[in-house]
């Protein structure tokens, strides 16, 4: 039982947050359902009738697991960044600290927060798309692996920016400038086959592109990286984030004078 006050606390963190994103779902589920619509009605409507099938696929049907990863990662990402700079904010990160939980679980109760997040907008990105183009799933687990591989990835790297966020604006400038780039030119919207070089070689040096590649290949049963390039650039990351805010978390960046 010596474990108890940590499970417990790791369940009050996650049931915490789960409330507080359904408080306020106008903010946390309803943009990304909107944006996604539209996304679907602009490029996959009026552009993507234009566009010739890829892989043997409409192009609407193509686009439809990026949008999803998409959403998965800026959702992921925003909400363990808010929500530890809100921690920090108003001080109740003290309270965590002089908790009985261990580092390891206070960062996990913060990611697995930003992951319950990124789940529920992701599978309601999934039910808007079906009024777009029709659902085909090739691997359920591999789906289910991307996606919590990714939105674990991503809650990881809010958290980072959330230890050197010095005002509610610097939350908002890696997505900005940062994410949101990259995640365009992750292959969302188009295959990296049809590149010309260089890019095409440029294009594999962005981690979000294997992301994108792998739920894509659950989705659609292709891909244009080996399936199992793209789950170990997956799990190395996220290995390698994790220890990151471990150490972070344990030396105080950010939060401890």
């Amino acid at each position: 039982m010596r474990h108890a006050p940590t499970i417990v606390g790791l369940y009050t963190m996650v049931r915490k947050d789960t409330i507080r994103i359904f408080r306020i779902w106008t903010q946390t589920l309803l943009p990304p359902i909107i944006t996604t619509a539209l996304y679907f009605a602009i490029f996959g409507g009026f552009i993507g009738s234009q566009v010739q099938p890829i892989d043997g696929y409409s192009y609407m049907q193509f686009i439809m697991p990026g949008l999803v990863m998409m959403t998965i990662i800026t959702s992921a990402y925003l909400n363990t960044v808010s929500m530890f700079y809100f921690a920090k904010f108003i001080k109740t990160i003290e309270e965590l600290l002089v908790s009985p939980m261990p580092s390891w679980a206070i960062v996990t109760g913060f990611v697995l927060g930003g992951v319950v997040r990124a789940f529920l907008t992701g599978f309601l990105v999934v039910l808007t798309s079906l009024f777009f183009t029709h659902l085909t799933i090739h691997s359920i687990a591999i789906v289910l692996a991307a996606a919590f591989l990714t939105s674990l990835l991503f809650s990881l790297a809010g958290l980072v920016n959330g230890f050197f966020a010095k005002s509610f604006d610097a939350i908002n400038i890696i997505p900005t400038f940062v994410l949101t780039p990259l995640t365009y030119l992750g292959g969302v919207f188009y295959s990296i086959e049809l590149l010309p070089e260089p890019w095409r070689t440029l294009s594999l040096f962005n981690p979000i592109l294997y992301m994108v590649d792998a739920f894509r290949y659950g989705i659609l049963g292709t891909s244009d990286i080996g399936i199992g390039l793209s789950f170990a650039v997956l799990l190395g990351l996220t290995v390698l984030f994790f220890l990151i805010t471990l150490l972070m978390f344990i030396r105080g960046a950010g939060f401890k004078n």
